[in-house]
């Protein structure tokens, strides 16, 4: 609210060039004329459809090589080292190298969303994995259970801490990486949106932008901590 203040004193003063930073009010009204003629609507639905899509895929991609890894040696071996490369390696950076593979239409776009939302749900989900108290393991090896309702009954619930965690970095991630593909070639989105107002010099299209961005990343975070606390009641309930 104190830089809302401070740049709505400094654009009716005169001090912040309206071309570089437009006033508040000008934001606000044009926030309502894209409303209106339905084309915030549409660019946030197509954005909206890839970051979903991307999401989906990643999450299934980073979920399963969790897995894999943290339940076998071999697994480990052959998955962990190259997605820790692959963490060290920011997912926009294969960007061209992407263009080249998948062309420049959807395909690329999800993809490159899915790079990003893969990496922090494995990490989270095999650290889950790797933190199992051990008495667990040991228990299901006593009453022998299979390998099935071993996974199903110690594994997964064990994970899923850990695999919540990565997911709200996930969804985080899948917002700043749509942003970027979304100013190649597109045709629809909010990054096209923002990078068609550049062109034009329409600063306060662009802070529409940056501010729908901010609220779908702040909504989508809210919504897994709330899946959080409703999942995982039952370790409130314990340490009580």
């Amino acid at each position: 609210m104190v830089l809302v203040a401070l740049w709505s004193a400094g654009s009716a003063a005169g001090l912040i060039e309206p071309r570089l930073l437009s006033p508040p009010w000008t934001v606000v009204a044009t926030a309502g004329d894209l409303i209106a003629d339905g084309r915030l609507q549409g660019h946030l639905a197509a954005s909206a459809q890839r970051a979903l899509l991307g999401l989906v895929f990643g999450t299934a991609a980073g979920l399963l090589l969790a897995v894999a890894a943290g339940l076998s040696r071999i697994g480990e071996g052959l998955i962990d080292g190259p997605v820790q490369m692959k963490r060290a390696l920011p997912s926009l950076a294969l960007v061209p190298l992407l263009v080249l593979w998948f062309g420049i239409g959807e395909t690329m776009k999800v993809v490159t969303v899915a790079l990003a939302v893969f990496v922090p749900v494995y990490i989270h989900t095999h650290n889950g994995l790797r933190t199992i108290d051990s008495r667990y393991v040991e228990l299901s090896e006593t009453v022998r259970l299979s390998r099935r309702r071993f996974v199903r009954h110690v594994v997964l619930p064990g994970a899923l801490p850990g695999f919540l965690l990565g997911m709200r970095f996930a969804v985080t991630a899948a917002w700043l990486a749509l942003v970027v593909v979304e100013q190649v070639n597109a045709t629809s989105g909010l990054g096209y949106m923002m990078e068609l107002a550049r062109t034009y010099g329409q600063t306060e299209i662009i802070i529409v932008g940056l501010v729908v961005y901010g609220l779908l990343g702040l909504l989508s975070d809210g919504l897994v901590r709330y899946t959080e606390r409703r999942v995982l009641s039952w370790r409130r309930t314990l340490a009580n």
